[in-house]
């Protein structure tokens, strides 16, 4: 039995303890607030739905003690965790001690020699990478598949998921594949060759081209009299009539006329062509709306779940036409507020709340910044041209709770892999009350505020003697 017949068997073992659990209980459901979470959420709740089970719903930003603690007071028996859970494996099963839990993530796990009243499913088991293969709500859809095959029909769900947590690099990994195949069959997504650029459903021509950062368009992104003009210099007219045309409304021609333009651009780029890729669309979306192309979709969720609106992103996913247009409506407030983000960012580059270190750099918020959208500033700026230079970009922020939110990301220029996931629990390796989690490509902490100084300092000692070593160059 290979490793992933080792983790289909698992599935299928955490399938019939779901099984086994009594009609008459309402069972606890618990999930992360990213794209990630709130899709594995939704596919759960379609499942419990069809199964006439009773439930409760907690979307959450980290799992700690606290929160652990506030959930074994509550009158429940069953709990049932998504896209979350695995690094405090030892810690759900001491304090729910005597409940039924079923954890489905893809986290890497803490530890997990006596699970206890705990059944885990989680491909970092088997030596499966949790962090590319397949996501938390990839891990729910197998779930939910085993305990009744008709939730196939959300597979594109799961492939929202795995989106959202950057598991498509032009492709998908194995588990990943198998469920877009599935999505595929069922007619819930089809899957293009195009021009790889975020908003090609909902923004102005001009506009997508101005923010496109992955890929980097010398001279056009970051300038919206640069992407005008470019175009105009390819032959491609922004306007049709009075109104800006989209990349959707492009016929043939205008297309081969951007992408070689684009290409032509990045001339001097490693990998020029790079613009195209995968297009993952889903037919029975609304044209022209954010849940038409999967990468879209999933930011609609991010937006709802930083915003502390992630029920709006579960009715998304779930089809609910009324929720749909509260999540849509989502988007403005989102943009908002990573465009005070970023204007605090250029505004404070060069003061004391951001250290420049030997391609490292770290960013203090404190409270001008969500502590939730702390991570989306970090992602933006990984992929922007200002940050070529920095390897790593730590960002922290302040919650309300006296806690200091942490995230940790790499740029683009990167040779060979780092963990970043290790990085950061190297980093707060001392500092008390505190917590880590995430990926080997994304991760992140929470620090009690009141120890700031003290991570910072580790941060430094920490970050420069990773971004010294040979293999990041």
């Amino acid at each position: 039995m290979d490793c992933y017949e080792e983790f289909e068997l698992q599935v299928r073992n955490a399938a019939e303890a779901f099984r086994q659990i009594d009609k008459k209980e309402v069972i606890r459901v618990v999930s992360h607030l990213d794209a990630d979470g709130i899709s594995a959420c939704a596919i759960m709740i379609k499942l419990l739905n069809n199964d006439n089970r009773k439930y409760s719903v907690s979307i959450v930003q980290q799992l700690n003690n606290a929160v652990l603690a506030q959930l074994a007071s509550e009158p429940y028996g069953c709990f049932v965790f998504t896209d979350i859970g695995s690094g405090v494996i030892s810690d759900i099963k001491e304090l729910l001690n005597g409940k039924k839990v079923i954890v489905l993530d893809h986290h890497s796990i803490g530890n997990t020699e006596d699970l206890g009243n705990v059944t885990l499913v989680n491909p970092h088991i088997f030596g499966i990478d949790g962090g590319r293969e397949i996501s938390g709500a990839g891990v729910v859809f197998r779930f939910a598949c085993a305990v009744d095959k008709a939730m196939e029909e959300f597979a594109h769900i799961a492939v929202i998921g795995a989106i959202g947590d950057l598991q498509e690099q032009n492709g998908f990994l194995r588990l990943n594949e198998e469920i877009l195949k599935i999505a595929v069959s069922k007619g819930k997504i089809q899957v293009k060759k195009g021009l790889r650029i975020f908003g090609s459903q909902t923004k102005p021509l001009h506009k997508a081209l101005e923010y496109c950062t992955d890929p980097y368009i010398p001279g056009v992104s970051g300038s919206e009299s640069g992407a005008i003009q470019f175009l105009y210099q390819i032959g491609v007219e922004p306007k049709n009539g009075n109104n800006w045309k989209k990349i959707v409304h492009l016929d043939e021609d205008e297309m081969k006329k951007l992408v070689t333009g684009i290409i032509m651009k990045r001339l001097n780029e490693a990998m020029p062509d790079d613009v195209l890729g995968n297009i993952y669309i889903l037919p029975h979306e609304e044209e022209e709306s954010p849940t038409r192309d999967a990468k879209e979709f999933a930011t609609l969720l991010n937006a709802c779940g930083r915003l502390g609106r992630a029920s709006f992103g579960i009715g998304a996913c779930l089809n609910d036409k009324k929720t749909k247009q509260q999540a849509i409506r989502s988007l403005a407030d989102y943009k908002r507020e990573i465009v005070n983000a970023l204007n605090w960012y250029n505004e404070n580059k060069f003061t004391d709340d951001i250290f420049w270190g030997n391609k490292f750099v770290i960013i203090n918020a404190k409270t001008n910044v969500m502590s939730t959208m702390i991570g989306t500033l970090a992602s933006i700026l990984s992929k922007s041209n200002v940050m070529t230079n920095n390897t790593f970009i730590l960002s922290m922020a302040q919650a309300i709770d006296g806690s200091t939110k942490i995230s940790l990301r790499t740029t683009n220029n990167i040779k060979g892999n780092l963990d970043l996931k290790k990085i950061i629990e190297e980093i707060i390796n001392g500092i008390g009350n505190s917590e880590s989690g995430g990926h080997q490509n994304a991760a992140g902490a929470v620090i009690p505020t009141d120890k700031e100084a003290n991570f910072i300092g580790q941060a430094k000692e920490v970050l420069g003697k990773y971004a010294m070593e040979e293999k990041v160059g």
